[in-house]
């Protein structure tokens, strides 16, 4: 009888500390810590980290090409240089990727003003300069569209007023910013047709609310980053030349 009472007994001690309360948290405490130069130097991390710095730094520096003038997002209302340059190093450079891949062409450019991060000051242009200007990681991507999704495009632009830069599509507005006239490499859009717009994968996705992408007649992403075409572009040529156009204007 006394074993069978201490079996009894253990049982109910393994039943009881299992009822024991768990651990609760009752306080959550956060300290802010300074990045600044007070730091101490790690000497050790810094040899180690010193020949990929300068290596880098080295690649960042090199020349490509040449800007006679410094060319910003803000230097006109509706189409400027710097924007008319990035969408065509999008087509010149986009373009052969996309007809090796459909045998088609691209009809539209679409970016965004606010895409292009920073000036291309006179001087020397550099691949730091590129990383400035494109600091993201967007690629290019092409959306066949229908002509009554290029109309929702031309009104987006027309309503915004701002100079998100275009290729291929021409728009005139009167003085008040109504339209007058839309056009596509010089031809009136044709609701019908299927148009092929080069964007980057950010607007693609309805970024700055540009949400006519989708749905499309078809989608090819170039895994190509605009900052990558921006690079080979000027890699070509001495001496860059954007200009302001007639494609987005007010008469």
């Amino acid at each position: 009888m006394r074993l069978t009472h201490l079996f009894f007994l253990l049982i109910f001690l393994m039943f009881s500390s299992c009822k024991e309360q768990k651990p609760q948290l009752i306080k959550i405490e956060g300290q802010q810590i300074q990045i600044t130069d007070s730091i101490s130097f790690n000497e050790e991390i810094e040899s180690f980290i010193k020949p990929f710095r300068e290596h880098i730094d080295s690649d960042l520096d090199s020349v490509l090409a040449y800007s006679p003038d410094t060319y910003t997002k803000d230097d006109t209302e509706l189409n400027t240089a710097i924007g008319n340059l990035m969408v065509g190093i999008m087509f010149s450079e986009g373009n052969p990727v996309f007809r090796k891949r459909t045998e088609a062409n691209i009809d539209i450019v679409v970016l965004n003003r606010g895409g292009i991060r920073a000036a291309i000051p006179k001087g020397s242009i550099t691949e730091r300069t590129a990383y400035k200007v494109m600091p993201f990681e967007n690629k290019i991507v092409v959306a066949g569209l229908k002509g009554d999704k290029i109309y929702d495009i031309v009104e987006y632009l027309v309503t915004r007023k701002q100079a998100h830069p275009i290729l291929g599509l021409k728009i005139i507005l009167d003085k008040g910013y109504n339209l007058i006239e839309s056009s596509i490499n010089g031809e009136q859009i044709d609701k019908n047709k299927t148009y092929y717009v080069a964007t980057s994968d950010y607007l693609y996705n309805g970024g700055d609310n540009m949400t006519f992408f989708k749905p499309n007649e078809s989608y090819e992403n170039l895994d190509y980053k605009i900052r990558n075409a921006m690079i080979d572009y000027l890699k070509k040529v001495d001496t860059i030349n954007p200009k302001r156009d007639d494609r987005f204007i007010r008469k």
